[in-house]
């Protein structure tokens, strides 16, 4: 509990409505392709199945509202733990990096990872009833979420590469993909890391951190945050939301939201009038494995695969998990951090970058001493300080 003060001290800031993003509350109850389409940008929905049996879902802007194709290059969006596709679009027309894309005259694609509720769907599996659909972390994400899309996205569009951009956990699937299965990496471009997280010794996320030293029963820990979806409890929930937050509304639904209650929020960087929307969209779900794969991470110090305890011998035939192997990513890598991001500090981004070895093309500071893990998809000032130098470096590739 001491840790929670001591992490969430400034989280009773008011937040600031300055530069407000417009919004619209009927953008809550909207699918993202009405959002689009409700706009005025071209938008498809797309389904692919994986080889064992989810069925995702991609949204696609194939081109800017002024315009009746693309410019021929593909970008693709892949968002972070706990979200979907809505991240790139639901903060509007001028600060949403889809849109924005499609207005440089990049092909837009978005896509929804296993187990968020665009993409919880499953040939056999009923994600209400069966445990075994949730059996997976970001390890499956990124061997076989990731380079199903990419596949389809390339087949579709008929080209042979295309840029990649991750936020948070977009950024973990990227790494596992482009290390365990080393020949998508002529098929990217150039990648895009906006928070990047592969080392977490320097998190400082409290929840993340109960979860990773959690020294309880294990069942009453599941009964906290759920056992197979990460739907976390009125109790734990209550951790920050009714002990920890004032009582303004604003910061009551920030605490009280699973998203921002691991990763925090920039008091500065925080538009209100979005929040409605926001909310209605997020969080977009997550499987409990996938959480408790990055509180492995915090204890073991490294960047490995998922970690069975007893049962590692019959997974690995070794008794700890193999680490991914950076070496073996070849695609250029753009890293972009921040000082106050909760969840991707600085000292393990420097750490990854070293680990990449040439890969590593660049890492910029985001200049906002303040700027939060969740600024570069929500943030007032994310299309100066992140945006504008991601379309440029592009330009490059």
């Amino acid at each position: 509990m001491h840790l929670l003060f001591a992490f969430f001290g400034f989280i009773l800031l008011a937040v600031s409505s300055a530069n407000p993003i417009p919004a619209d509350d009927e953008d809550a109850h909207l699918t993202v392709p009405e959002l689009i389409a409700k706009y005025g940008y071209p938008v498809e929905e797309h389904h692919v199945t994986t080889e064992d049996g989810y069925i995702l879902t991609l949204h696609r802007i194939p081109h800017g509202k002024n315009s009746n194709k693309s410019l021929g290059k593909i970008a693709y969006l892949q968002h972070g733990v706990l979200s979907s596709s809505a991240d790139w679009i639901i903060t509007g027309t001028t600060h949403g990096l889809g849109y924005i894309l499609a207005d440089e005259g990049y092909d837009v694609w978005m896509g929804n990872a296993r187990g968020n509720k665009l993409s919880r769907n499953h040939t056999s599996l009923n994600p209400d009833t069966d445990s075994e659909f949730w059996k997976f972390s970001w390890h499956q994400i990124g061997t076989i979420d990731m380079p199903t899309m990419i596949d389809y996205i390339l087949e579709v569009t008929n080209h042979t590469n295309l840029y990649h951009i991750g936020h948070s956990q977009g950024t973990t699937t990227f790494y596992v993909m482009t290390s365990m299965r080393p020949e998508y990496n002529d098929k990217i471009k150039a990648h895009f890391s906006l928070a990047p997280i592969g080392y977490m010794n320097h998190m400082t996320s409290p929840l993340m951190h109960i979860m990773a030293f959690w020294s309880g029963p294990l069942d009453l820990l599941f009964k906290l945050i759920g056992v197979n979806e990460f739907l976390p409890s009125n109790e734990f929930m209550a951790l920050v939301g009714d002990v920890l937050c004032g009582d303004d509304d604003i910061t009551q639904i920030l605490c009280t939201n699973a998203l921002f209650a691991i990763c925090g929020f920039s008091a500065s960087e925080m538009n209100a009038t979005i929040l409605p929307v926001l909310t209605g969209h997020t969080p977009a779900g997550s499987s409990v494995m996938q959480l408790m794969h990055y509180a492995q991470e915090i204890n073991s110090g490294g960047f490995r695969q998922y970690d069975f305890g007893l049962d590692n011998w019959s997974h690995y035939h070794s008794l700890t998990p193999p680490p991914y192997d950076l070496a073996k990513i070849t695609a250029p890598i753009y890293l972009f951090y921040s000082h106050n991001d909760w969840l991707s500090a600085e000292q393990d981004v420097i750490r990854l970058c070293k680990g990449l070895g040439s890969a590593c093309a660049g890492k910029f500071l985001v200049s906002d001493n303040g700027f939060n893990h969740l600024d570069y998809l929500y943030g007032i000032h994310a299309p100066e300080y992140v945006y504008d130098r991601v379309i440029s470096l592009m330009a490059r590739h």
